[in-house]
């Protein structure tokens, strides 16, 4: 039985417009949502004397049992319920009987959906910051741990000057703080409630949309009905707020596929974090932060749909809406599966901090301190450059070490040599914000204090994700690669 019946004849409906139209395969999900929406306006209902306290209490005890039933996994769904409100709706009427005729006194589907969203988006919000503040403080955990370990830090994908662990992996840190920031202000930015506001125009009713608003825990209640049934920027916001964060721990992931690669050799993961190859059988594949890059795409390309579906709608509400759901119940659910993944992966791989040094011990990743030794001693800087890149390109030319070009130079000499001694550039990084030692331990200092505040916000015990450090956390089994 439909909602909407009385305006149709005694006619079927179609079973093709039903399967086309239908959202409670996937709209099931908002069920405690829609529950609280029907308890809040239900207790708003009698507060207004629109219904007795017999009839509240009727409705409100149909409305537990079915909570109660849905948890439990009784609740039988039927063909005639098109959505999860139908189907609430057509129980509370089962259980409590002719009263469940006045549960949806005064609101429409369009309120009453864009409310559950609402509750739901905030909600889930709240559990994805969770697992980015989690991340945030393995990373910050790593970070202390790796003390002065060092490596080359990277433009272009080439070799460019040494930078500690500490600071690379606290790049990774801030980007995220950033994403819980995001989160932080998409939940504000919703925590709006839009019952009340009817199908589009308010109703006749003297309903009490800030009292009702504020028994569901939102800020405040909608200025306007029409904007508050056919808004679905929150969702936008929403889905921009994951694809960003997806796309930072694809950025993530990218590293430590490199890492973990014989050519760079900086990582290597825990057997419960990797998988193997079906063929070969010295394979260890960093399928996590592989998936972590695949799934980005699939989060941007929820953004740009719900967009394009958003970019052509009228006021107010329009059944393409109901295409709001999907993308973001999905994105919410492969960003929290990649958040955990991820933090496990970090949490438990070993850095190989000789291989790192290795690779820093390039006396050319120190050309730039070269050419600022220069300037201290007076020379223009444009002129230090030109004069330690003729100096490099000799060295690669003629094949001569770099150290012995220096040493002869009479600009330069034994004093300017032992910048290039490994280790040393490192820590010739002084400014604020920078790679070195100094800096780094400020920076660490900052970053502590941010994932307090960040962790602050959502209600969060700061240091939870700590225990998670060095030990081999249980991983969800992988899917074997096959390659």
């Amino acid at each position: 039985m439909t909602l909407w019946q009385g305006r149709f004849g005694g006619g079927k409906q179609s079973d093709e417009m039903l399967a086309f139209t239908e959202s409670l395969s996937f709209d099931r999900r908002l069920a405690p949502d829609d529950i609280a929406c029907s308890r809040a306006h239900v207790l708003g209902l009698e507060r207004v004397g629109l219904v007795s306290h017999e009839e509240s209490g009727a409705l409100l005890s149909a409305l537990a049992q079915a909570e109660e039933e849905l948890a439990e996994g009784s609740f039988t769904f039927k063909q005639g319920d098109e959505d999860i409100h139908t189907a609430l709706e057509r129980r509370v009427t089962e259980i409590a009987g002719e009263v469940g005729a006045r549960l949806h006194t005064g609101r429409s589907r369009n309120d009453q959906v864009a409310t559950d969203l609402r509750l739901f988006t905030k909600r889930a919000l709240c559990e994805v910051a969770k697992g980015v503040i989690t991340l945030e403080e393995v990373l910050l955990a790593r970070a202390e741990e790796a003390g002065d370990a060092y490596l080359p830090g990277y433009t272009h994908m080439q070799r460019a000057q040494p930078v500690l662990l500490a600071h690379h992996l606290l790049a990774h840190g801030w980007a995220l703080s950033r994403d819980v920031d995001r989160l932080a202000a998409t939940r504000r930015r919703l925590d709006v409630s839009p019952l009340g506001a009817g199908a589009l125009a308010g109703s006749s009713l003297p309903l009490d949309p800030d009292w009702v608003a504020r028994e569901l825990g939102f800020g405040g209640r909608f200025e306007n009905s029409l904007d508050a049934v056919s808004d679905r920027d929150f969702v936008a916001e929403a889905l921009f707020d994951l694809a960003l964060l997806g796309t930072h721990l694809s950025r993530l992931g990218e590293e430590v596929v490199l890492w973990c690669s014989a050519e760079f050799g900086f990582l290597h993961l825990a057997d419960a974090y990797a998988t193997g190859s079906s063929m070969m059988p010295q394979k260890k594949n960093a399928d996590i932060a592989e998936l972590a890059r695949g799934k980005t795409g699939r989060l941007v390309g929820h953004l740009a749909g719900l967009l394009t579906t958003l970019k052509g709608l009228p006021l107010a509400y329009n059944r393409d809406l109901q295409e709001d759901k999907e993308p973001l119940m999905d994105s919410i659910d492969q960003t929290e599966r990649a958040l955990d993944a991820i933090t496990g992966l970090i949490a438990t791989a070993t850095f190989d901090t000789q291989a790192m040094a290795r690779a820093a011990a390039d006396p050319a990743l120190s050309a730039t301190d070269l050419a600022e030794w220069l300037v201290l001693k007076g020379m223009p800087f444009r002129r230090s450059h030109e004069l330690v890149g003729g100096l490099v390109r000799d060295s690669l030319e003629r094949h001569v070490p770099l150290t012995e070009l220096v040493a002869a130079h009479p600009s330069l000499g034994s004093e300017a040599v032992t910048l290039l001694e490994a280790g040393v550039a490192v820590t010739r990084r002084t400014t604020p914000g920078g790679a070195g030692p100094v800096a780094v331990a400020a920076q660490l200092e900052r970053f502590t204090a941010a994932v307090r505040a960040d962790a602050e916000r959502f209600g969060l015990h700061v240091g939870a994700g700590l225990g998670r450090v060095g030990a081999a956390a249980p991983a969800p089994a992988p899917s074997p690669s096959g390659r």
